[in-house]
Order: structure tokens, then C-alpha cells, then sequence
């Protein structure tokens, strides 16, 4: 049956929460890590993460980043650099703190882009996979983020984000529609390291996605300096694990093997 183990570290004097789920049996010990989307936590995986781990006979870990979910707040909103921190700071520390080497990076959305800033960096990354990733800013991003903040900026909408996040869903919306909508965050890209990737990267994303086209995925595989696939789902939004999570899973696992 496997196991599910929870635990907190500590990084830079803050608690970073942790959910590993440990299959009965492994053929690796290279372990796939999941990284989250804007509004994200580990708990809004939902089963994904334990399927993943089922299905692929890996161990999969989850965290919650920094203000987000079960893990410490945050005073300060984040800065336009967040996911060059997130990647150059914050993920370095946590591998540190789990005696992690060699590992796989699974991200959403943002969760995807920051994978990408990783694998750049950290050679002792050996896959990605990219689900609903932006690569840049489209008009279809600034457009759904601006719909998203005037829906849990009416009534008791934000209560939707209390579920997961508790007293942190103000900072959590705000670091994501905030940052977002910017004008320093409008030229944001993902130049600036995409070509330095040389491990293999599947990119999947949803033809009906509401925060960016399939250009998205198109640039990413185009521009990455290793192997690519592209798996466009159709007629499938932004979350493709939870729309489609056989087609999903199905295409990891072959990626993986």
C-alpha cells in the first residue's frame, strides 16, 4: 500500500511544510517533487500526487512555498524576481534540507516556470515536466488574472482561498494578482534561462487554457537546450491533472520510462 509522510523544515528560520507519498515498491530513488501553481498548496494536489506515486513506482514530495498552504507566512509580498529566487534560493535550500540529489521536477503554472528556472541552474535535475507553464505575458494572461481578482475580491469569495491557505489567502491573492499585473512584471519571460535546460522536458497544456495559449508550450520546447515533447490536451483548461488526469498521467509515466 505504500506510505504518506508529513513533516516541516526549517529554511532561513521559517517552516516550509512537507507531504512525501512512498509507493510499496520503487524502481528509483530519484524522486519526482511537485511544485505549486499561484494560488496553489500541497493539499489542492487532491490525489494527484498519490496516483503519480502509484503509477510511476516513485517517491513523490510536495511543499508548499513560502506564505502558501501549511507553511510559514509572509510580511512582505514578493518581489518581481520571485521565481528566480524561488528557484535560486529557496528550492537550493529545501534540496539541502531533504538530502535530495538527483530529482525530477513536476510543476503547475507558475510551479512550471520555476522548474524550468531550476533545471537551468541545477544539473542534478534530470527531467521536467511542465504542465500550463507561461512562458511570457500574453493579453489571455493579464485578461484571466484580472477576472480571477474581481471574483475573490467580491463578497465572501475569498473564503474559497481560507480553505487552503487560512489567514495567509489576502497575501496569497495579492502575491499572485499584484506581482502579475504590474507594469515591471510586463516584459517577464522566460529568455533569460529557457535555453540553459538540457535535461528532457514534456509540456502539457490545455488548448482552452485561460491564463495563456498554446504558444506557451510551442516556445518552451522550441527554446529548451535538451529533448522536449509537447502534449497539447484539447478542449481542456488550466489545471490538465484534475480536467484530465488519466491523459495526464498517462503521458508522465511514458515520458518517465
Amino acid at each position: 500500500m505504500g506510505c504518506i509522510k508529513e513533516d516541516k523544515v526549517t529554511i532561513f528560520d521559517k517552516k516550509i511544510y512537507i507531504k512525501m507519498w512512498i509507493p510499496e515498491r520503487l524502481v528509483s530513488t530519484v524522486p519526482i517533487i511537485l511544485i505549486h501553481d499561484s494560488l496553489g498548496s500541497v493539499d489542492l494536489w487532491k490525489d494527484f500526487p498519490l496516483e503519480l506515486s502509484r503509477k510511476t513506482s516513485r517517491r513523490v514530495i510536495a511543499y508548499d512555498r513560502l506564505g502558501f498552504g501549511k507553511s510559514d507566512c509572509c510580511i512582505e509580498q514578493p518581489s518581481v524576481n520571485f521565481i528566480k529566487e524561488e528557484a535560486g534560493v529557496l528550492f537550493p535550500a529545501l534540496k539541502k534540507q531533504l538530502s535530495i540529489q538527483n530529482y525530477i521536477l513536476l510543476g503547475h503554472s507558475v510551479g512550471g516556470g520555476m522548474a524550468i528556472n531550476i533545471a537551468a541552474k541545477d544539473k542534478d535535475c534530470l527531467r521536467v515536466i511542465s504542465i500550463s507553464a507561461q512562458a511570457f505575458i500574453e493579453n489571455v494572461t493579464i485578461s484571466g488574472i484580472q477576472k480571477a481578482k474581481e471574483f475573490f475580491t467580491k463578497g465572501n469569495q475569498i473564503k474559497r482561498l481560507e480553505k487552503w491557505h487560512g489567514d495567509k489567502a489576502k497575501w496569497v491573492l495579492s502575491a499572485w494578482v499584484d506581482v502579475w499585473l504590474s507594469s515591471e512584471f510586463s516584459d517577464w519571460s522566460l529568455s533569460y534561462c529557457i535555453r540553459d535546460v538540457l535535461c528532457p522536458i514534456l509540456v502539457i497544456h490545455g488548448d482552452k487554457d485561460e491564463y495563456g495559449t498554446i504558444a506557451f508550450p510551442r516556445y518552451i520546447s522550441t527554446n529548451v537546450g535538451g529533448d522536449s515533447e509537447n502534449l497539447i490536451i484539447k478542449g481542456c483548461g488550466h489545471i490538465p491533472h484534475k480536467e484530465n488526469p488519466t491523459e495526464t498521467l498517462n503521458a508522465v509515466i511514458q515520458f518517465l520510462k
